[in-house]
């Protein structure tokens, strides 16, 4: 049973005019089981934790750390972090020009486990997985988000957490470009990563229709830069109703 552990981080990102603060003392503990939903206004550093989690190398940790089992994740480097059972599923995937789907699979899968997959052991659990997704054969041998609607691409990212089965998922935002049918299929996926219970879920939204189909055991207002307020799956329904006005203007009344 996994744990991810977050404690006092700061970070920052480099600018002309220096470094300039983001995270700002994030304290957050994932466990096998768990789905945590952190929910917050743009600019609140939401997608900056996906990141940092993930080792993007944009941002510069200036305090506190990051473990995965009590080990340290901040020394890992990115593929480390993946092989040691963290996935990040983007908000904008990027385009790999005559990468097919099924190679970029295998070679992440194989990465993953330590070895290759057999073949025709493989092709049945892509196919298995892409039918579960509702995605077309044919889509295995398209190039990695080449020409994909983002519908398309949220579900090949659905797919690769299905097929990797990390520790941790961080989902950043998966939600955004999706219309009704699509976002119930991929919350349908991210449901079934789920229900075995062994690997925990960080779900970035800054929109509560997600939670709709995903229900989070615990919710996190994120402001400026930190966990403003914590609680259960009531308190994304609070936040729908009322918006983040009152906790912008209390953060602000605290710098002030």
């Amino acid at each position: 049973m996994s744990t991810l552990e977050i404690r006092d981080l700061h970070v920052s990102v480099d600018t002309d005019t220096g470094l300039q603060p983001i995270l700002r003392g994030v304290d957050l503990t994932i466990k096998a089981g768990q789905t945590h939903a952190v929910m917050g206004p743009n600019g609140s550093g939401k997608s900056t934790l996906a990141y940092v989690i993930a080792g993007h190398p944009k941002y510069i940790v200036t305090s506190g750390s990051i473990t995965l089992d009590d080990v340290d994740v901040l020394d890992m480097s990115v593929d480390e972090r993946a092989r040691a059972g963290l996935f990040l599923a983007m908000q904008y995937p990027v385009e790999i020009p005559g990468v097919s789907v099924s190679n970029f699979l295998r070679t992440s899968v194989s990465a993953v486990r330590g070895e290759a997959p057999k073949l025709r052991l493989w092709l049945k659990e892509m196919k298995d997985a892409m039918a579960a997704l509702s995605i077309d054969p044919v889509f295995a041998e398209r190039n990695v988000n080449e020409g994909f609607s983002g519908g398309e691409k949220k579900r090949h990212e659905i797919l690769q957490l299905e097929l990797l089965k990390p520790k941790i998922a961080v989902l950043d935002e998966t939600d955004s470009g999706l219309d009704v049918d699509a976002l119930r299929v991929v919350s349908e996926g991210v449901n079934r990563f789920r229900e075995g219970g062994q690997t925990g879920t960080l779900l970035i939204t800054h929109y509560t229709r997600i939670l709709r189909y995903i229900t989070p055991d615990f919710v996190h207002v994120f402001i400026d830069g930190r966990i403003a307020e914590s609680g259960g799956p009531e308190l994304a329904t609070q936040l729908e109703d009322e918006g983040y006005e009152r906790f912008i203007a209390a953060a602000a009344s605290s710098v002030s």
